[in-house]
């Protein structure tokens, strides 16, 4: 061993141990790339590209990367690579994970180094029948995924906080689904419908592995079209909670369309993040 390597164990083991942890526990910030759909439709390199160049540390995928072969899944891996930058979760059409699509969007998903393959939404459901159903049919999800390291997830819209026969469907999700399914937490479309994304933290311990950290005004000329920091979301709160309790592992930033376009729209969320997370 060199002794610059040894100097520089050294001075890693004589750090404070509160600055080592600190730094072990950093968490990621990433973008959901639904937020730059019409440049990852052009070139989807390009805009991955763009993204790690602007600060961002992983990106998440959504339906369309279904669609591409295992060799441009595989080219987009070694890009990955090259920029230092990680996909630690997909977002899925509900269809992905019947038995006739499960395994490839798995191998897709390994391909990309995941971690978590979340169902994007689902239709909303009549009844609390439909809603245990596909409670169900995310436990049967993870017995699929289990033994290649995969788990399964589910991201929240407005219908999941609103009542029905009087108990929130994603009450029904939470309380029937095995803690190996994650619950991704839309924040956005989680205050747009009454509820309080801090206190569904809080309620779910150890199951918010990540968070879209979509804002949202009730001004209805803005509504989702304000950027990160502009709308009615209590940050500070929802980022200690998170912390905390809620067991995140990754942020990621998404936004639906602003006054800019997509990747200056992507630049300025993640300034504003930087600015407010610190």
């Amino acid at each position: 061993m060199s002794s610059t390597r040894r100097s520089f164990l050294a001075f890693s083991l004589a750090l404070p141990w509160t600055l080592r942890a600190s730094a072990a526990q950093s968490i990621p910030i990433g973008l959901e790339l639904y937020s730059v759909r019409e440049v990852l439709k052009q070139d989807p390199e390009a805009a991955v590209r763009a993204v790690a160049q602007m600060g961002y540390q992983c990106v998440e995928f959504y339906a369309p990367y279904f669609d591409r072969t295992e060799t441009q899944t595989k080219q987009m891996r070694n890009l990955l690579d090259d920029l230092g930058i990680r996909c630690y979760s997909t977002h899925n059409s509900e269809q992905y994970f019947t038995s006739e699509n499960i395994r490839r969007a798995r191998d897709l998903n390994l391909m990309l180094g995941s971690k978590y393959m979340v169902m994007a939404s689902s239709e909303p459901k009549s009844g609390l029948d439909g809603w245990k159903a596909l409670a169900e049919r995310l436990n049967a999800a993870a017995d699929e995924l289990a033994p290649s390291g995969l788990a399964p997830g589910y991201h929240n819209h407005q219908p999941e906080f609103t009542a029905v026969e009087g108990v929130r469907p994603i009450e029904i999700l939470a309380k029937n689904t095995r803690p190996a399914v994650i619950l991704q937490l839309d924040v956005g479309t989680c205050i747009e419908a009454g509820a309080d994304p801090v206190a569904w933290i809080r309620d779910n311990p150890g199951r918010i592995r990540s968070l879209h950290l979509k804002d949202w005004s009730r001004d209805p000329s803005k509504g989702y079209k304000v950027l990160f920091g502009e709308g009615d979301a209590k940050w500070a709160s929802i980022f200690k909670a998170a912390e905390s309790v809620g067991g995140v592992e990754y942020y990621l930033l998404e936004q639906e369309g602003s006054r800019f376009g997509e990747l200056e729209t992507a630049r300025r969320c993640l300034e504003a993040f930087h600015t407010t997370h610190g």
